[in-house]
């Protein structure tokens, strides 16, 4: 009896009721849908992190920028369109201020979200080290380093709140013995440091 109801219902729907009624209906089911993963974490995209010998993390990535044209934000755009043009029939406007309305209604929507997963983007703390914000620290030797750049020492600093271990040389002209205060001058690259005695 209801889909016989809903049958009548949609036979004497006018063909541009019935386009409205589809968008509205299919973006609105994947609008949900698409939602539900993003908060649910299952849409994210992997990051490409470079992994330190030394469990320390580097991110290249420096964020993800304001992306209008987004599935996410195509379908927001679509649902209140259709909604909103739905509205727009149901008071009696014509086709073409339904199209406006409904269209400007959509892109709004589409503004508002890519605003909005910006900056839940800024606020996502992936956990990784960036070793650039090593450079000033001070720390502490775990393995003697010698002097010259002979050979490479280990340094425990730091960083980000976390305490890490990475490899360290030094230009100066003693070893710096374990237990001895360093500071970073500089990265040599991605798991080496040069530092000096404090």
């Amino acid at each position: 009896m209801l889909f016989l109801d809903i049958g009548t219902w949609w036979n004497e729907l006018v063909t541009v009721e019935k386009i409205y009624w589809s968008i509205a209906i299919l973006s609105s089911i994947f609008f949900v849908f698409q939602l539900a993963l993003t908060f649910m974490g299952a849409d994210a995209e992997a990051d490409v992190d470079l992994e330190l010998s030394t469990d320390a993390e580097i991110e290249g990535d420096t964020g993800m920028g304001f992306q209008f044209f987004t599935l996410k934000n195509l379908l927001g755009f679509f649902t209140l369109f259709g909604w909103t043009g739905l509205g727009c029939l149901d008071m009696g406007l014509s086709l073409f201020p339904t199209l406006a309305i409904s269209s400007a209604s959509g892109l709004v929507m589409m503004t508002i979200m890519a605003t909005i997963f910006y900056w839940m983007s800024k606020l996502t703390d992936s956990g990784t080290l960036n070793i650039k914000n090593a450079l000033g620290k001070t720390g502490t030797v775990y393995l003697v380093i010698p002097a010259k750049r002979a050979s490479v020492g280990k340094v425990n600093l730091e960083v980000q709140g976390r305490n890490i271990e990475m490899s360290a040389i030094t230009d100066d002209e003693a070893d710096i013995p374990t237990g001895g205060v360093i500071s970073v001058l500089e990265i040599v690259n991605n798991n080496l440091l040069l530092v000096k005695r404090q």
